[in-house]
């Protein structure tokens, strides 16, 4: 959840009046926010240097604000106050509007087609008029960069670019060039570079280096120029200096590019709808023509309302109060939702979804802002039986019942990360990557979430591995959902409930694991036949590379493959850290249903 730092004077002069602590944690409780911490600038500089010295009362109060990850209009000031004055009825909701400009006399911006070979998107507006102080101007460039690390993904998504459109001519062009080719001044700096000595240059710089390696390895680099051939920014990783914002700037034209289309239109439009509330015609934005490769003209942004039909009961089912259509029509209203009766279905909504609640995707976010605006506290509780369908589904039941008799087995339950790194789910395991099996992830939060699991066995291990040092036998269990590549599937994954078990001692304890297989498919009443025979179940030689050879044995279930077990290699339980044998189990439960 992201938290968002404002001054706490200046949000009360945005709302008119105000509160104490506790009234304030009250309003941001009734609204689905939290006041996460409370604190001043200096204190939090003095805590980043382990400085201990005295707060002073000369300090502006910082409020932290935890709001919802999707809630990009609440990551500033001006979209939180806004919010919150919506919501206690002193404002109604705004109505965002696009400057009447005609097309010919519009800006430009024409996109080469070699862009689709790194970033091929852009957007663009420009916000005329506009006034900035000293706290407008930081909220401004703060928003940026809160978009970055959120819904840009650190601009691997999309990118922003703020540009004082005074100094520069359109039309633009959005092109694609090596980087030999492309030669300017970046922001806060006095000589040219051209753009692989900027690469090297940035290597160095803590705030930007995390960024070049969206594009450093691509032979050609995104770049925008106005009509002089003056660069306006190399994205994602720095604008031009040539046209950088400042205090005195009266016109911004924003671009973001993008390798998502979508986001880059809920970028562009959070960021214009924030803050053309401080343009000359307030919530006006003028709208930018953008002339894609093909030949075909888009305008933007797109600020039109978009509507959704939601039935009245549909609302009060879900929200659990009896609630009626005028009543729940003002608590959408609070939440910048417009809602009127359906001219189709007497018993529905209209809902229109303004540009700033791009997070409204499905009629249960429209019934989730209804609950928030009644009142959580107001909402009745319910016990789980008031719910007839509410029945757990037969693979859990099954997986429940699977526990208890491993438990009573002795062994311990264990809950590891369903995501690993690429090197435990592959070569710590003596595997290779067919590119058939795993899903991986495309922007990983580190190195130690880059792939879906595929076998349960590096969780299992890595425990071990972190508690080599307990006394022993150690015997863990765990059971979970493995996820394996799948075209049939329309997500093109499907996932697979598995149990696996783990034992570590003085010798492999292969006999107790292999006892333990025995149980389980006793209590399942399988009983043990001969190879071949598809009545039960029997175990044949294996080859599994994370198993010692010779020492390991497939389990056939009716037929089919369902798991293995074996003495784990010494070469696996090396690359885990772990200096005593294992053996080791795991196999499909699903099967059994």
């Amino acid at each position: 959840m992201p938290t968002v730092s404002v001054g706490r004077d200046r949000l009360f002069e945005a709302l008119g009046r105000t509160y104490s602590q506790e009234e304030f944690e009250d309003l941001c409780f009734k609204f689905g926010i939290e006041l996460d911490d409370v604190t001043t600038e200096k204190a939090i500089i003095r805590k980043e240097k382990h400085l201990e010295e005295d707060t002073t009362e000369d300090e502006e109060v910082i409020y932290k604000i935890e709001v919802a990850a999707n809630r990009y209009d609440l990551l500033c000031l001006e979209g939180l106050a806004q919010a919150l004055r919506i919501f206690i009825g002193i404002d109604p909701i705004p109505t965002y509007t696009l400057r009447n400009i005609r097309r010919e006399s519009m800006l430009k911006m024409h996109v080469k087609p070699e862009t689709s070979l790194i970033r091929p998107y852009v957007v663009c507006a420009v916000l005329r008029g506009i006034t900035f102080d000293e706290a407008t101007y930081n909220s401004f460039i703060d928003l940026q960069d809160r978009l970055h690390q959120n819904i840009c993904r650190r601009r691997t998504l999309v990118a922003i670019g703020t540009h004082d459109l005074d100094t520069i001519d359109g039309p633009f062009t959005y092109e694609a060039l090596p980087p030999s080719e492309i030669n300017f001044v970046p922001l806060k700096q006095k000589v040219s570079f051209k753009a692989d000595e900027l690469m090297e240059f940035y290597k160095s710089d803590l705030k930007l280096k995390k960024f070049l390696h969206i594009i450093e390895n691509s032979p050609v680099y995104p770049v925008l120029y106005d009509r002089n051939r003056t660069v306006l920014s190399l994205p994602p990783i720095i604008n031009g200096a040539h046209s950088a914002i400042t205090l005195k700037t009266k016109n911004v034209f924003i671009e973001c590019t993008a390798t998502d289309l979508t986001k880059a239109k809920v970028v562009l439009n959070t960021m214009v709808t924030m803050f053309s509330m401080y343009c000359e015609r307030k919530f006006e934005v003028e709208p930018v023509q953008v002339i894609n490769s093909d030949g075909i003209p888009c305008d933007y942004p797109d600020l039109t309302s978009y509507k959704m039909e939601v039935p009245l009961s549909y609302i009060t089912d879900i929200v659990g109060v009896p609630l009626e259509e005028n009543e729940v029509a003002g608590l959408l209203n609070k939440m910048q939702l417009h809602a009127v009766k359906s001219s189709e279905d007497k018993n529905s909504f209209t809902i229109s979804v303004p540009p700033t609640r791009s997070d409204i995707l499905h009629p249960c976010d429209v019934a989730e802002d209804v609950a928030i605006a009644h009142g959580y506290n107001e909402i009745p509780m319910r016990t789980p039986g008031s719910f007839s369908s509410l029945k757990p589904a037969p693979l859990n039941e099954f997986g429940d019942l699977i526990r208890s008799e491993v438990a009573r087995y002795g062994f311990t339950e264990v809950l590891t990360w369903v995501l690993c790194s690429y090197k435990e789910n592959f070569a710590m395991l003596n595997h290779i990557d067919d590119k058939s099996t795993a899903v991986i992830i495309a922007n990983p939060r580190s190195s130690d979430f880059e792939v879906v699991r595929t076998s349960m066995m590096p969780g299992m291990l890595k425990t071990v591995g972190h508690n080599k040092d307990h006394p022993k036998p150690i015997k863990i269990f765990e059971v979970g959902d493995i996820v394996l590549l799948d075209e049939k599937k329309d997500v093109g994954a499907t996932n697979r409930r598995q149990l696996a078990a783990l034992y570590c001692g003085a010798t492999s304890g292969f006999e107790l694991i292999h006892g333990l297989v025995d149980r389980v498919m006793e209590v399942i009443g399988s009983p043990f036949v001969k190879s071949g025979d598809n009545a039960g179940y029997y175990v044949e030689l294996a080859d599994e590379q994370e198993f010692l050879p010779g020492r390991q044995a497939s389990i056939i279930y009716k037929g089919k493959r369902i798991g293995a077990f074996g003495i784990v290699h010494p070469e696996v339980l090396n690359n885990f850290g772990i200096p005593d044998p294992c053996s080791f189990v795991e196999l499909d439960i699903e099967s059994f249903l």
